[in-house]
């Protein structure tokens, strides 16, 4: 059995409904710093340099912690032959909550839209997985939750934020250095 096709365009749209606010968040950041409008700069010196270290590790961390919570990357890892679709949700979102939780000290070195894109990036993937998983039936296989979340992804790119997220993240690093 399938998702239904009015039921799979409601993920989509709410998908890109995410995708459109975080744009318009990074397009409203570039905006300003366009204007001119910078944060305070680390001070030079021996404890200015630790803090942008600081900055740039913690940047670099949540560009992996992206990467790893990209659903076709996080599938491919945690692909696990015979469970059925709901133990695969579950192993899905634990894992997802488990590499935020982890990162999640990170926020204090990163600007505050930077930490929420990525917040959003977590909460829209948790989103997708558990409304695909939702329109399967019971006795659906990890496998077939797997091919509809990779199918979704397939037929609308936009689906998923990770490379707005990653450029967005790599384009604030380079602004420290």
């Amino acid at each position: 059995m399938t998702i239904g096709t009015n039921e799979f365009i409601i993920a989509i749209i709410i998908a890109l409904l995410l995708a459109g606010t975080l744009a318009y968040l990074f397009w409203k950041q570039r905006q300003e710093i366009k204007k001119g409008e910078k944060k305070e700069q680390a001070a030079d010196g021996p404890s200015g340099l630790s803090t942008r270290q600081l900055q740039l590790q913690a940047y670099e961390r949540l560009i992996l912690l992206a990467d790893r919570i990209a659903l076709p990357n996080l599938i491919s890892r945690v692909n696990t032959p015979g469970l059925s679709g709901r133990e695969i949700q579950s192993l899905l979102t634990h894992s997802i909550r488990q590499e935020f939780e982890h990162n999640i000290t990170q926020q204090i070195y990163v600007s505050a839209e930077a930490w929420d894109a990525v917040r959003n990036f977590k909460e829209q993937n948790l989103l997708i997985i558990n409304q695909v998983a939702s329109f399967m039936p019971e006795e659906a296989t990890g496998m077939d939750l797997n091919k509809h979340l990779l199918d979704l992804l397939m037929q609308s790119p936009k689906a998923s934020l990770q490379n707005v997220v990653s450029e967005a993240l790599a384009y604030e690093a380079k602004k420290l250095m």
